[in-house]
Protein backbone atom coordinates (compact mmCIF):
# COMPACT_ATOMS: atom_id res chain seq x y z
CA UNK A 1 0.00 0.00 0.00
CA UNK A 2 1.51 3.46 -0.99
CA UNK A 3 2.20 5.33 1.96
CA UNK A 4 0.46 9.32 1.87
CA UNK A 5 3.72 10.96 1.71
CA UNK A 6 4.25 8.94 -1.62
CA UNK A 7 1.14 10.24 -3.30
CA UNK A 8 1.02 12.42 -5.70
CA UNK A 9 -2.16 14.41 -4.68
CA UNK A 10 -3.39 17.69 -5.83
CA UNK A 11 -6.38 19.19 -4.13
CA UNK A 12 -9.08 21.11 -5.58
CA UNK A 13 -10.49 23.94 -3.59
CA UNK A 14 -13.35 26.14 -3.82
CA UNK A 15 -13.51 30.05 -4.06
CA UNK A 16 -12.83 30.05 0.26
CA UNK A 17 -9.87 27.84 -0.77
CA UNK A 18 -11.67 24.87 1.30
CA UNK A 19 -10.65 21.31 -0.35
CA UNK A 20 -13.31 19.63 -1.96
CA UNK A 21 -11.61 17.00 -3.67
CA UNK A 22 -8.57 15.22 -4.48
CA UNK A 23 -6.81 14.29 -7.84
CA UNK A 24 -4.16 11.32 -8.33
CA UNK A 25 -2.78 10.04 -11.19
CA UNK A 26 -4.51 7.14 -12.34
CA UNK A 27 -2.03 4.20 -11.80
CA UNK A 28 -2.03 5.41 -7.89
CA UNK A 29 -6.26 5.60 -8.28
CA UNK A 30 -5.61 2.26 -9.02
CA UNK A 31 -3.43 0.92 -6.28
CA UNK A 32 -5.30 2.57 -3.94
CA UNK A 33 -8.39 0.46 -5.21
CA UNK A 34 -6.68 -2.81 -5.78
CA UNK A 35 -5.38 -2.38 -1.56
CA UNK A 36 -8.98 -1.69 -0.64
CA UNK A 37 -10.46 -4.66 -2.33
CA UNK A 38 -7.25 -6.91 -0.43
CA UNK A 39 -8.29 -5.06 2.68
CA UNK A 40 -12.27 -6.28 1.93
CA UNK A 41 -11.45 -9.84 1.16
CA UNK A 42 -9.29 -10.06 4.61
CA UNK A 43 -12.19 -8.77 6.72
CA UNK A 44 -14.65 -10.96 4.81
CA UNK A 45 -12.20 -14.02 6.22
CA UNK A 46 -11.53 -12.78 9.28
CA UNK A 47 -13.16 -15.71 10.73
CA UNK A 48 -11.70 -18.24 8.75
CA UNK A 49 -9.58 -21.10 10.49
CA UNK A 50 -6.20 -20.97 9.33
CA UNK A 51 -4.31 -23.81 8.47
CA UNK A 52 -0.61 -24.97 8.89
CA UNK A 53 2.06 -24.75 5.91
CA UNK A 54 1.72 -29.33 6.22
CA UNK A 55 -2.13 -28.89 5.92
CA UNK A 56 -1.89 -26.60 2.60
CA UNK A 57 0.73 -28.96 1.10
CA UNK A 58 -1.50 -31.87 1.63
CA UNK A 59 -4.25 -29.96 0.27
CA UNK A 60 -3.32 -29.43 -2.39
CA UNK A 61 -1.67 -32.52 -3.04
CA UNK A 62 -4.45 -34.60 -2.75
CA UNK A 63 -6.06 -31.91 -5.16
CA UNK A 64 -3.50 -32.85 -7.80
CA UNK A 65 -2.22 -29.10 -8.28
CA UNK A 66 1.52 -29.78 -6.78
Amino acid sequence: MPEVKDLHVQYLTNEAGQKIGVLLPVEEFNELLEDIEDLAAVAERREEPTLTHEDVLEELRRDGLI
